[in-house]
């Protein structure tokens, strides 16, 4: 079942990983890296974005998880307290 809270959280998640792919492209080089040989610079780079994709990846994976975790915890106690609701008032 995926609701409506699921798919706001979905995208949240999707437009801040957006923002922060934007700024992390646009971001100037340091200074010390400006000035090193291109092809050096370009493997160093290279070596810190994997770091960087792999680390975020991961966070946002874990933070997909717990979100839905979450989802799915408050849509169960929600259907419970309905038919608590639903049999007290048949009653």
């Amino acid at each position: 079942m995926s609701g409506w809270r699921t798919k706001f959280l979905f995208l949240l998640i999707v437009y801040f990983a957006g923002f922060a792919t934007a700024i992390y492209v646009m971001a100037p080089a340091p200074e010390n890296q400006v000035s090193k040989g291109a092809q050096k610079t370009f493997a160093s780079s290279t070596f810190k974005s994997d770091e960087f994709v792999k680390s975020f990846n991961g966070g946002m994976h874990k933070c997909l998880d717990l979100g839905k975790d979450a989802a799915l915890r408050v849509g169960k106690y929600l259907k419970q307290k309905l038919n608590e609701k639903q049999l007290k008032s048949v009653s």
